[in-house]
């Protein structure tokens, strides 16, 4: 895990993935940083950028950026003292295989009892 913030937002702890150039453009990162900085600072984004993954889990959500040649997919949890990045994947469908959904909950039960 590793765990990255500035003074007075909340943390953003990786459980898995990472935003970088390449496979993400220039322009694709720093879209995903903007967007994870909001969050960070306690905005709630709804769509287009974002939108519910309850079949995941209660406060989690899918970060969406299109970018050049992919749309990426940041899969996080809003946590009162955290944001968690669960998981960040390439998709090209509108449906989240079932696979992603299981392997997001196995991190986040993980996640939960080191924790807690």
């Amino acid at each position: 895990m590793q765990s990255v913030t500035k003074a007075g937002d909340k943390p953003l702890v990786w459980l898995h993935g990472e935003i970088k150039t390449p496979p993400f453009s220039r322009e694709g990162r720093i879209e995903t940083g903007v967007l994870l900085r909001r969050l960070q600072q306690g905005e709630n984004l709804s769509l287009p950028h974002s939108r519910p993954m309850v079949a995941i889990g209660a406060r989690c959500h899918e970060l969406r950026v299109v970018d050049r040649y992919d749309t990426w997919r940041i899969v996080y949890r809003t946590d009162p003292d955290a944001i968690v990045i669960v998981d960040v994947l390439s998709k090209k469908t509108r449906r989240t295989p079932r696979e992603v959904i299981d392997r997001c909950r196995s991190r986040l039960r993980r996640y939960d009892e080191l924790a807690g």
